[in-house]
């Protein structure tokens, strides 16, 4: 389903009303501080490290270059002369190189390939986390910032009722056991705002430090809540393609492949390699034209890399097992967030279409009864207090929804993980 950016605009919503209200981020803002905050570049540099691998494993063992002076006889002396031409002083120039048999260097190469795919993966996963939990908070500020403005509403309109309802007690129209009971549910409201702020705040701070703003107020900005929009399914195909497309499970189909050419390798080593050296004497009174030939190779006699064989068999079958783990992580995550999504979806039609219509138009029968003293006044308290349940729990609905529709988009459309 291709998410709407309408529906996102609910993630970002609200107008504030604060004082002092910090300059609002827009969608594309947190996005794209999202993407790039430390924990973005902490993987990226992991990605940098292990490509770095690549190239640390792609080449041949260097050759050994060996100087070496032997045969000084301490007992007669090491003769008269220049100390390189003429002193009875066996001196050796050698060089030694290695040859890796078994293919050994394209297995070693084809490890360090595979753990660079990996590590992409897990930079691109880390991408999407940082993303969810960018809108998540954005959510959350949304909500709060739309929270403070409802309440305070609410508290502007139980100041008018207040003093509306002073007014009437001074002219010996309510009881003072009317005045007290609007009193205090305006101090009730006084607090409600309050606490509004304080959410407003928290979730200011806690969006901040995912996008690197520190301790900064931030805030964010669009225009309205919209419609919910009927979630779209995933056909079969559809869902088996979101499921592999996965960054997380295409890093740990990588891991898989880096343990199978690990274990190749470490098959391979049961062929050992051979070094072949020579080196140049220059030994004066004896000859100055000396040349010595070497070959070595290791005996494996015993011992034949059972160990290590058996380690890197052990790790492939962990990764193939994390690897399964992986993917039907990924296939629950897929069928959670369109649960939530369609349960989001019917439940913000409910309030919005039902509960929310309905509690205004309680209260304003309310309201109107108890001017013409057809309704008692704790009756009209119960009014405006079960609107304010009706606007908190409709906004709690809305971010719930956006929420849910973040959370399908950064599954299922791979055009909305790309940081804008």
């Amino acid at each position: 389903m291709k998410f709407p950016v309408l529906i996102l605009c609910a993630v970002l919503a609200a107008p504030a009303a604060w004082a002092d209200a910090p300059a609002p981020l827009s969608l594309a803002e947190v996005l794209r501080a999202a993407g790039s905050n430390f924990d973005v570049a902490v993987a990226n540099s992991g990605l940098a490290a292990a490509r770095a691998d690549v190239l640390a494993a792609n080449h041949a063992p260097l050759p050994q270059l060996t100087l070496k002076s032997s045969q000084m006889d301490l007992q007669h002396g090491l003769g008269r002369g220049n100390l390189f031409a003429d002193k009875r002083i066996d001196k050796s120039l050698g060089l030694d190189w290695t040859w890796e048999r078994g293919n050994k260097r394209a297995l070693r190469t084809a490890v360090a390939e595979a753990a660079a795919t990996a590590a992409a993966g897990d930079l691109a996963d880390v991408r999407r986390q940082q993303l969810g939990l960018a809108l998540g908070a954005g959510v959350d500020l949304a909500a709060a910032q739309q929270r403070v403005d409802e309440v305070g509403q609410l508290k502007h309109s139980a100041d008018d009722m207040l003093a509306a309802m002073r007014a009437r007690h001074r002219a010996g129209d309510i009881s003072a056991q009317d005045l007290a009971r609007t009193e205090i549910e305006t101090a009730r409201a006084g607090v409600d705002l309050a606490g509004a702020a304080a959410d407003r705040r928290r979730a200011s701070l806690a969006l901040a430090r995912l996008i690197g703003r520190g301790q900064d107020d931030v805030g964010v900005d669009a225009s309205v809540w919209p419609a919910a929009a009927p979630p779209e399914p995933l056909d079969e195909a559809q869902r088996s393609a979101r499921i592999a497309g996965r960054a997380d499970v295409q890093a740990a189909e990588a891991r898989v492949q880096a343990a199978q050419s690990a274990l190749d390798g470490t098959l391979a080593a049961r062929q050992s390699d051979l070094t072949w050296g020579v080196s140049v004497d220059h030994f004066p009174g004896t000859s100055t034209k000396l040349v010595e030939l070497r070959l070595q190779m290791p005996l494996q006699i015993g011992y034949s890399q059972q160990g290590e064989i058996g380690r890197a068999r052990a790790q492939l079958q962990q990764a193939r097992d994390l690897a399964d783990k992986t993917r039907l992580m990924a296939e629950a995550d897929l069928n959670q967030a369109w649960l939530e999504l369609q349960a989001s979806s019917a439940t913000l039609a409910v309030h919005e279409a039902e509960l929310l219509p309905k509690a205004r138009q309680v209260l304003a029968q309310a309201e109107l009864a108890y001017q013409k003293g057809a309704m008692p006044l704790t009756d009209l308290i119960d009014a405006r207090r079960s609107l304010r349940a009706a606007v908190l729990d409709a906004l709690a609905a809305r971010a719930d929804h956006a929420r849910a529709a973040g959370a399908w988009a950064l599954l299922t459309d791979p055009e909305f993980a790309k940081t804008p």
